[in-house]
């Protein structure tokens, strides 16, 4: 009974030397390879991946990010997306209204009034993010606009140095927003954005892409460096506070 107590624990402690090792908590995993980051622009091409909660490098966070937050998958693509500077949730969205024809003028008030006949019927589409009522008002089609949602904005890990925490940008290609709220062992000194996905299959789907982005907003990198320093005992993330402080000739010969 004493030898099998203590094959378990050494069973127990042989497993969690893995679990940790791969979720780049032991100094033992070597870093990925070093690559000089990219310009700062507004407009960057890059290397895309996705992820899940259920990934074995994230198993011990769960569904929660690097700041403690739950992970959001993003909207539903739109298929289009315009290459506008700034982005636009609240702007000032204009409303199309219908004012009905004057009234024949008359001195006789025995006279009859004619009758105005009010539209019978409304149909309405319901596009990501605006709703459109079409009416019809004597004869003409007329659309009335709702204010569209905000869109709902996924979660993004990256390397914190070249995308700093709360940066926001938009794929090109579907027109979903995401925001830097994690970060990962793999992306440390890479020029690579991991996009948080609901599902396995939705992962697996998306595989690993090329993608023209579209910065909407940069983050703060004091605020990144300030979150960092606190934990700067794992390789990736002394590579990252390296790299905010400057020093990418220090964080590329760390391995």
């Amino acid at each position: 009974m004493k030898y099998t107590r203590l094959a378990i624990v050494i069973a127990l402690a042989a497993v969690g030397t893995i679990l940790l090792s791969s979720c780049g908590t032991t100094g033992v995993r070597a870093l990925p390879a070093y690559e000089p980051p990219l310009g700062k622009s507004s407009f960057q091409t890059v290397r895309t991946t996705a992820y899940t909660q259920t990934e074995s490098d994230h198993l011990q966070f769960t569904d929660h990010n690097a700041l403690g937050g739950q992970l959001q998958a993003a909207g539903p693509p739109i298929h289009r997306a315009e290459n506008t500077r700034l982005l636009e949730i609240d702007g000032d969205y204009r409303v199309v209204s219908y004012t009905p024809a004057p009234q024949p003028f008359s001195m006789n008030d025995d006279e009859p009034k004619p009758t105005v006949r009010k539209a019978t019927r409304a149909t309405t589409t319901t596009t990501t993010t605006t709703t459109r009522t079409v009416k019809v008002v004597r004869g003409k089609r007329v659309v009335m606009k709702s204010k569209p949602q905000p869109p709902k904005i996924g979660s993004a890990a990256a390397d914190w140095s070249r995308w700093p925490v709360g940066t926001t940008f938009r794929l090109l290609s579907t027109g979903q927003i995401y925001r830097v709220d994690d970060y990962g062992w793999a992306l440390a000194g890479r020029n690579t954005i991991d996009l948080y996905m609901a599902t396995q299959a939705e992962m697996n789907a998306w595989g690993a892409r090329e993608e023209p982005i579209q910065i909407l907003k940069w983050g703060d990198a004091e605020e990144s460096l300030r979150f960092l320093e606190r934990h700067q005992d794992y390789k990736h993330i002394r590579r990252m506070v390296l790299e905010l402080q400057g020093n990418e000739d220090a964080a590329a010969q760390l391995h």
